[in-house]
């Protein structure tokens, strides 16, 4: 367990503002912070900065804590490497105790693991063994150069090679299914997941091997197989290349569809292409990308699976602000063989002559509906209306409408008229959905969607949220509190469990702070007080207002079912009369 002590050596170092704002473009509103939420996709902030208390709470996806849990969301991290992430960035060394955290442990161990199988690869792939892994990426026209430095490697066709070898350098075989470089049958007999194929490590931003992607020599199938999720590694989560793309002095990101492409587009003098990890594009690699550039060009291949990964990745990177371009390739399926044909200064010119992403969504309607026809008139401009209603830069539609008006002899005035109508009802439909996923707290605030025991109690939760608000706010409430209702009387389990943490750690004489709660609290329950306390930091409430939320949690204990009341003696039956009319008073 990490002490206490350097969690409050950690909070006086660590400055919220300074680790969020790499995440998201905060703005100061008056004593807090808000922008553009990273944990979801929105056009509105609803991302709020509470310097004050080093917390931070978004009203529209629920999403709340401290510093410690923002890291462990936005890094995907557990709390002891969230820590040891802040530590590394103060400078502070962990302490000892820490470095015994058992997953903490096997995930340093499985990053070791991989990058020792890295060196394998490779070292594999300049032997003889690797003669066919090394002819194939030559005739794919890498150098050594490039092959050096993006690590690439061969898997020889061998059952067990790897896993002999990482044998020798003292790796165990759950180390190895942990870090997926090899399966087991069903027969119980483990052999390499990764043989006759060519090898592509995936390295994170911190430097780190974190996982595989393997290109197979013959026609077996799959043609890329990548490695499966670990400890260490999530597809959905990283990108290729990035390692090396982040430090680009060029003023944009380029996507690419898979690794050859990228390394193509690295080999021929663009250090700022990455790709995704043989998945289409995610939320999550989008919101990373837009922590690195405000610009990106999505070079896909120009089939029909490239045009529609496209489409679906200017929608995500519409969410995030990033300005998105598109690369036409011209006469070449994808960049990798665009560069081979016509050289790396051509390539630039193509880049730069990009066009953006509304543009490039316009010539598509073009194509579909070639508007020299009054049936394709018809068809591009229904198509064209929907696009321009869904671009939230109003001058940017404005500009196109009048564009497209002018070449096709419309009105414009008719055509303003149905994007307005399809924005409004567009509007509509968003906000019946927004109201349907946030009805909780009978407030328009996410913090315990589809609670069904919640929503059983709800007057005595919302007494319970005061309480526990009541109770951070006010610790010293602590004895007073704990002598007039106990965490096993609370109505619902949720509450149940933090008010249980609070009075635990009030009474042995540790903080409340939240950067201390983050240890012991998950990151649902720091969501939850998170939530607390943002809609809390206007009022303090006293300590009879805080019994006074205790006694309408109390109701629910004195409450019975017909069934129970039927059941009483006389005796029973009096007392609880009794006690009803207690709680009147």
């Amino acid at each position: 367990m990490i002490p206490d002590s350097f969690i409050e050596e950690l909070k006086n170092r660590c400055d919220i503002e300074s680790i969020v704002s790499p995440y998201t473009n905060l703005k100061r509103t008056g004593r807090n912070l808000k922008g553009l939420c990273p944990f979801h996709s929105e056009k509105t902030p609803s991302f709020v900065v509470y310097p004050e208390n080093g917390s931070f709470f978004c009203f529209g996806c629920g999403a709340g804590g401290d510093i410690v849990t923002f890291v462990r969301m936005a890094e995907h991290l557990e709390y002891t490497e969230a820590i040891r992430f802040l530590a590394q960035k103060t400078g502070m060394p962990m302490p000892e105790d820490a470095e015994n955290d058992q997953t903490a442990k096997l995930k340093v161990r499985i990053l070791e693991l991989n990058r020792e199988a890295a060196r394998f690869f490779h070292a594999t792939l300049i032997s003889p063994k690797g003669a066919k892994g090394l002819q194939y990426l030559r005739s794919r026209g890498l150098s050594d150069k490039t092959i050096r430095r993006f690590g690439l490697g061969y898997a020889p066709e061998e059952w067990d090679a790897l896993k002999k070898h990482l044998l020798a350098k003292g790796f165990t075989e759950y180390e190895m299914l942990e870090a997926a470089v090899i399966r087991k049958s069903e027969k119980g007999r483990s052999y390499d997941q990764f043989r006759d194929r060519v090898m592509f490590p995936i390295i994170d931003l911190r430097g780190g091997v974190i996982g595989f992607g393997g290109r197979i020599m013959g026609d077996g199938r799959p043609k890329y197989l990548n490695s499966a999720d670990t400890p260490v590694f999530k597809k959905s989560r990283g990108l290729f290349a990035m390692n090396l793309a982040k430090a680009t002095k060029q003023p944009r990101l380029m996507l690419c569809e898979g690794y050859m492409d990228a390394i193509s587009v690295h080999q021929a003098g663009f250090d700022n292409a990455v790709a995704t990890l043989g998945t289409a594009l995610t939320a999550e690699q989008a919101r990373l990308i837009a922590q690195y550039t405000q610009e990106v060009v999505i070079c896909y291949d120009s089939d029909e699976a490239g045009q529609k990964a496209t489409a679906r990745a200017n929608q995500l990177f519409e969410q995030t602000g990033v300005k998105v371009r598109v690369l036409s390739i011209p006469d070449a399926k994808d960049p990798d063989e665009y560069i081979k044909k016509f050289g790396a200064a051509r390539f630039n010119k193509l880049v730069e002559e990009s066009s953006n992403s509304t543009e490039y969504a316009i010539e598509k309607i073009r194509r579909k509906f070639p508007p020299d026809t009054d049936d394709g008139r018809v068809g591009f401009l229904k198509e064209f209306c929907i696009l321009m209603s869904r671009i939230p830069n109003r001058v940017e539609a404005d500009y196109y409408l009048g564009k497209t008006a002018s070449e096709l002899n419309v009105s414009r005035e008719a055509m303003t008229s149905q994007v307005d109508s399809l924005r409004r009802r567009s509007q509509k439909k968003e906000q019946k959905k927004f109201d349907s996923d946030l009805k909780i707290y009978g407030q328009d605030v996410p913090a315990a969607r589809q609670d069904l025991q919640r929503s059983a109690n709800m007057r005595y939760a919302l007494a319970e949220d005061k309480l526990i608000a009541a109770l951070l706010k006010n610790p010293d409430y602590g004895r007073k509190l704990s002598e007039k209702i106990k965490p096993e009387q609370f109505a619902t389990d949720f509450n149940k469990g933090i008010y249980s943490i609070l009075l635990e750690r009030i009474n042995s004489g540790r903080s409340l702070d939240m950067i201390s709660l983050s240890s012991e609290l998950s990151i649902e329950q720091m969501n939850r007080i998170s939530y607390l306390l943002a809609t809390a930091s206007q009022s303090n409430p006293s300590l009879e207002q805080a019994q006074q939320y205790a006694d309408i949690i109390l109701e629910k204990q004195r409450q019975r079912t017909n069934e129970q009341v039927g059941s009483m003696n006389e005796q029973q039956l009096r007392e609880y009369i009794e006690q009803l009319a207690a709680g009147k008073k």
